[in-house]
């Protein structure tokens, strides 16, 4: 095996192994929702945010605000309308969420969430 081989093969198996060690599959899925809490400046807000990618344990979304490492914030998947299919769930609980990792993508902050209690 030569050396592009050999890196390509360790690379492919880092990630397989890091994939494994996963509790739960991300699904790479935007889903609109509120994020309430205190930004990175400690103030309070209410702001309209999305998911990027979601788990059983946490997720990665896009955040208006910068916001801190450690910080709890809530997250509500807006309910559908009244006028809306009665098979649609009426709307999910509040999740609580504390930030673990930031970056800033220019007037989007990308936030990763763990939630303090799994859903699903």
């Amino acid at each position: 095996m030569g050396i592009r081989e050999t890196a390509t093969h360790h690379k492919f198996a880092m990630a397989s192994s890091y994939d494994e060690r996963r509790r739960f599959q991300r699904i790479h899925l935007q889903i609109p929702l509120f994020i309430r809490g205190k930004d990175a400046y400690g103030e309070q807000f209410l702001e309209l945010a999305k998911t990027l990618d979601i788990s059983g344990i946490g997720a990665f979304l896009t955040s208006p605000r910068p916001l801190a490492i450690n910080e709890v914030v809530t997250l509500t998947i807006p309910a559908p309308s009244i006028t809306s299919s009665a098979l649609v769930p009426a709307g999910m609980p509040p999740i609580q969420a504390r930030v673990k990792r930031k970056q800033d993508a220019g007037d989007v902050h990308l936030v990763g969430v763990e939630f303090l209690k799994p859903i699903g």
